[in-house]
């Protein structure tokens, strides 16, 4: 019996897809599934000629060209329609800032999965405090203030940052109600904040562990990953940050805040991706995780904060803590030992992958149950059932992208958006098909948990939860 599949909205006028990397590859076929438009108006912007046969055969239009700064006005104009149509951007080196602004203008929905510069913004800036994502989010959400509502704008609704907001919210619920605390969902921002208060959370990792492996063996020289080499080695060298929780005692002596913005977040002096913090998944349970920079870490600490951004009541302690499949781990290794980006990029193909899962969640701890795990536990064979051109990773990133689309066009009017800020119900529902297994997991495991005592270690024996004791130092 042939599967069916909700085609939830039309789209009159131009899909424009920025971007054909593993993530784009992955999401048109999601876009052409669940959506109903005219082919003939789907343009994928791509400076990579090669996609062009690919691209060829499914009848799509190819615009090999880069989207700069300079060009970014006359070639989106070239291809959107005022008022019509959906920007999807999917893309490295363009500034999702100033195509918010431009599709905002023109009338046209918009969606990208992270808060991209222009390029040479990450290895050309010099002021580390500019470099980080706090900087680049902070300018989004000055946008979104000084012009509100209007056509709808949803920046950073991938994996994560996107879909793990949405997971934060159903942790809460469940959390809530595990505590014998049942509430109906808040509608309110300030709501979510002073339940996940009431709760006793003090904190959240967006805890990941990527196992999918192949057979051949990584070659020196080579960085393999499960998706985008040129995104995971930007944000790797951009300087590990945090939300900064109420509950912090201590923090590192290479550590600073912000003055301008939210105030939810601070920065290390030390590349994210060469930082290294304890944490918890499901399968390999206690583990090692690199602090790499990320929206969610600085929008989930906002968005649950109660009182005075400046001295705030309460407010979680967030971060990513991210273990990728062994061969990245290797791959990062090798960079940071020699300084130098490997020229060979391998993002691993669904068809290679013999084994392994994305176990990406959220780590909600500090509670009266200590700490609870949501999340997805994809594996690569799922995914590949459930669609085409996409290993788990990307399957994770995709169909939060369709759903975020699907929301857009159910709110056509609501500015700009971050994923904290939508109805994340109504956006699971949408992806959750795509997910696999979604559970929940409670673990008394804690950063103290089997702490060697063979060398001294400065630590706080007396709140297993302090950032002290996750940081590995």
């Amino acid at each position: 019996m042939a599967v069916t599949h909700p085609v939830y909205h039309s789209i009159d006028g131009p899909v424009v897809l920025i971007g054909y990397g593993s993530i784009g590859r992955g999401t048109l076929p999601l876009i052409e599934r669940h959506f109903d438009f005219d082919r003939n108006n789907v343009v994928v912007i791509e400076p990579n000629e090669a996609a062009e046969g690919e691209l060829s055969a499914r009848g799509v239009r190819h615009l090999p060209v880069a989207i700069t700064k300079a060009n970014y006005r006359d070639v989106l104009g070239g291809v959107l329609q005022p008022g019509k149509g959906f920007c999807v951007n999917l893309s490295v080196d363009t500034s999702s800032l100033d195509l918010i602004k431009y599709c905002r203008e023109i009338g046209v929905p918009y969606i990208d999965t992270v808060v991209e510069p222009w390029e040479g913004f990450y290895f050309k800036t010099e002021d580390n405090s500019h470099r980080t994502n706090y900087a680049l989010r902070q300018a989004v959400r000055d946008e979104a203030a000084a012009n509100p509502g209007g056509t709808t704008a949803v920046s950073c609704c991938g994996a994560n940052p996107g879909m793990v907001s949405w997971f934060v919210k159903e942790a809460l619920l469940t959390l809530a109600r595990d505590l014998g605390k049942e509430t109906p969902a808040p509608s309110t921002r300030q709501d979510w904040a002073k339940l996940m208060q009431r709760l006793g959370v003090k904190g959240v990792h967006i805890a990941e562990r990527d196992t999918q492996v192949r057979l051949e063996p990584r070659a020196p020289g080579h960085f393999v990953n499960t998706w985008s080499v040129e995104g995971f080695t930007a944000e790797g060298y951009q300087p590990a940050e945090l939300g900064w929780g109420t509950h912090e005692k201590w923090m590192p002596e290479n550590a600073s805040g912000h003055t301008l913005g939210c105030r939810a977040g601070i920065w290390l002096a030390q590349p994210g991706a060469n930082t290294k913090v304890r944490t918890w998944c499901p399968t390999p349970g206690p583990q090692f995780g690199f602090l790499v920079t990320h929206n969610e870490a600085i929008s989930i600490a906002d968005y649950y904060t109660v009182g005075d951004p400046v001295a705030p009541e309460f407010r979680p302690t967030c971060h990513y803590a991210y273990h990728p499949c062994d061969d990245a781990v290797l791959s990062l290794h090798e960079m940071f030992g020699s300084n130098q980006i490997p020229e060979v990029h391998h993002i691993l193909e669904p068809e290679e992958i013999i084994d392994g899962i994305d176990e990406l969640g959220v780590l909600l701890y500090g509670h009266p149950k200590n700490a609870l795990w949501y999340g997805s536990r994809l594996s690569n064979d799922e995914a590949r059932q459930l669609a085409p051109d996409q290993n788990a990773t990307g399957l994770q990133v995709s169909s939060a992208v369709l759903a975020g689309m699907v929301w857009a066009l159910e709110n056509p009017n609501a500015g700009i958006v971050e994923t904290d800020e939508m109805d994340h119900a109504r956006c699971l529902e949408v992806q959750r098909p795509y997910l696999g297994p979604v559970e929940a997991h409670y673990t008394d495991w804690t950063p103290l948990t089997d702490r060697q005592t063979q060398f001294p270690e400065d630590i706080d024996e007396g709140d297993p939860w302090q950032f002290r004791n996750v940081l590995e130092r």
